[in-house]
């Protein structure tokens, strides 16, 4: 089977992709597939380096107010598709799938107005412009979130859930634990902003690390690349309590996952359907920068079922912070109600779903 994948920009759209592209290799190695994607994006690097076949189209997105630059948008939307079309043409894919990002917009149009099936991956509860462009177009849309489907033809919605769910499944997580410096049997709090890390949480955290020494469970406090500096400055006049551990990065994520109670995060859709799939409760501050406020309603979504508390970033304080964490983990019955909840709401089979909605599309066309 053939597979043409496009997604980029940020690695929300890239990592459900590549865990797509893994798992489908884990049951079929003969699978051969095409990554489509812009040269300048963090695509370019990830993707490569997975040992995917990898080509490039210029495209950028749209700009929300009347300007000059959207002309130029839509020029590049054009040859974009021209480009796409030469590479389809010249891979032959069964189906192609894009998950996100102005790459898509081009290629899964190209690929629909060749005839090839086509699928848009959405992996949050507010689609943005490409997907709900693209929904007029494509075979189907699979989305993670019910709150996604009313923005989509109903009868081109399939519920498929995230694959990045799939790969945090089957983690050691006692490994995870002791790789991160972790003890193996005091409670333990992930606090973590994205892979660049997050100011605001970095400045509540950093305020109240005096009160998190005192606490019966410990801490694993990820700043971000970018921050990272910056907080050691300031731990250095604080001072660093025993049970607090600070690192600008965490490179083995779904292990480390695999082995904490409770989490801080923001709220992207792949870290949710991360913790989702294994059941782990969660503090959740959606960031308010991003296009149509949808972290925060990624957020609702579990806060709305009891799987995560929410926290807006306008609220957010050390106490506040401090108040939330103690409640659910010195709670032994609310932690444990939260880990039902969350797990309710995983779905660890998620790539398998997705690769056996590709197969019913191409199997469908070769009748």
């Amino acid at each position: 089977m053939k597979i043409a994948v496009s997604g980029g920009g940020t690695g929300g759209h890239i990592y459900p992709a590549l865990a797509l592209i893994r798992e489908i290799r884990k049951e079929h190695k003969n699978a051969q597939f095409l990554y489509i994607g812009t040269e300048k994006g963090l695509e370019s690097k990830i993707v490569p380096r997975e040992n995917i076949p990898f080509k490039s189209i210029h495209i950028t997105g749209f700009k929300r107010k009347l300007s000059m630059e959207n002309v130029k948008t839509i020029m590049r939307f054009l040859k974009g598709v021209k480009d796409s079309k030469q590479m389809l043409k010249d891979f032959q894919p069964d189906v192609v799938i894009g998950t996100g990002g102005y790459v898509c917009g081009p290629v899964v149009y190209a690929a629909a107005k060749l005839g090839i099936p086509t699928i848009i991956h959405e992996q949050n509860s507010v689609p943005g412009l490409t997907n709900k462009f693209l929904s007029k177009y494509v075979d189907k849309v699979a989305v993670c979130f019910e709150e996604a489907k009313a923005f989509f033809p109903e009868e081109k919605v399939v519920f498929t859930g995230n694959p990045r769910a799939s790969e945090v499944l089957g983690q050691d997580g006692i490994r995870g634990r002791l790789s991160a410096g972790l003890n193996t049997k005091t409670p333990a709090v992930l606090i973590f902003g994205g892979s660049r890390g997050a100011r605001p949480i970095n400045e509540a955290v950093v305020k109240t690390l005096a009160e998190f020494g005192s606490k019966p469970y410990q801490l694993l406090y990820v700043t971000g690349d970018a921050h990272f500096d910056d907080v050691k400055k300031e731990v250095e006049l604080v001072g660093n309590p025993g049970n607090v551990i600070i690192k600008p990065f965490i490179h083995n994520m779904p292990e480390v996952l695999a082995g904490i109670d409770l989490a801080v995060t923001r709220a992207g859709a792949t870290t949710l359907a991360e913790l989702t799939s294994l059941g782990i409760p969660s503090i959740l501050i959606p960031s308010p920068y991003v296009t149509n406020n949808h972290q925060e309603k990624n957020a609702r979504a579990l806060s709305d079922h009891g799987a995560a508390e929410l926290l807006l970033e306008k609220d957010l304080t050390g106490k506040k912070l401090v108040e939330q964490i103690d409640q659910i983990l010195i709670n032994e019955e609310k932690i444990e109600q939260m880990k039902k909840n969350s797990k309710k709401l995983g779905m660890p089979e998620a790539a398998s779903k997705l690769y056996r909605l590709m197969n019913e599309l191409s199997t469908a066309k070769r009748k």
